[in-house]
């Protein structure tokens, strides 16, 4: 099978200090991969280079394109870039602010999303955004109201929602939980796991909450100081940790 996500040596710098070095790993699709580490151990500088957020100072990130087959993410034009991220990818982040336009109404998001890759007929597009919203657990009648007027919990749910509308392939998601209630965090790691089953998705989740990989990743990258020190699949990893660091990470949360 052809990987969906082919990494190659990637490596960042800021200035002398490393953000990343030398990583490479392949992601399947269907497959979710969890990246772990506490912080500045380099897994969000990891996460932006792959979605293209940041430009790594070497390596390659072939994608599966549906066009080209795989093809370097990395010295691709910024118009072809751009398009993968509104098409194929899709990237949660922490903030749902980050991600959302705060001025415009719930269905304005998601159906902007939908206008970005060529949706015309107004009915149509109204129609998806009521319908992802359901799915997201968000009430019809709530279409026309602004995230302000939501929860932290309604607007990450609301994200997703404008992310996954077009049916992309490899969602990134930057601690996608963080900062949310632990009873709303339940709920939307529930909802979370529910759409990557159905819709089949692949994605790349960074969080330091290793509860939140066990529940949701197939396998699992434990980094320290930018370098990748262990990798396996996530119960693997978790419950019979082979290196040092990734040891102490698992019993921390024990103790807690």
């Amino acid at each position: 099978m052809t990987p969906l996500l082919d990494v190659q040596n990637l490596s960042k710098y800021y200035g002398q200090r490393i953000g990343c070095k030398d990583v490479s790993f392949d992601l399947y699709p269907g497959e979710v991969m969890g990246i772990v580490g506490e912080s500045g151990s380099g897994k969000s500088t990891l996460l932006n280079c792959l979605a293209g957020h940041l430009e790594p100072d070497s390596g390659a990130v072939l994608f599966d394109t549906k066009t080209d087959g795989l093809k370097d993410t990395v010295t691709m034009s910024e118009p072809e870039r751009r398009m993968l991220g509104r098409t194929d990818w899709a990237f949660v982040h922490q903030h749902a602010r980050d991600g959302l336009r705060m001025g415009v109404s719930a269905g304005g998001n998601v159906g902007e999303r939908l206008m970005a890759v060529g949706a015309r007929h107004y009915g149509d597009i109204r129609a998806q955004a009521a319908d992802w919203l359901g799915r997201v657990e968000i009430r019809a009648d709530r279409i026309d109201d602004r995230p302000t007027a939501f929860s932290g919990g309604m607007q990450q749910r609301l994200q997703i929602a404008r992310n996954l509308v077009t049916g992309p392939r490899l969602v990134f998601m930057d601690e996608p939980t963080g900062g949310l209630d632990v009873s709303v965090q339940a709920r939307l790691l529930d909802m979370i796991r529910e759409l990557v089953r159905d819709l089949g998705l692949s994605a790349i989740i960074v969080t330091h909450d290793l509860a939140v990989v066990r529940l949701l990743a197939d396998r699992l990258i434990v980094m320290k100081d930018g370098h990748v020190v262990e990798t396996g699949l996530t119960d693997q990893v978790l419950d019979d940790p082979q290196h040092s660091y990734s040891q102490l990470l698992v019993s921390s949360v024990l103790q807690v």
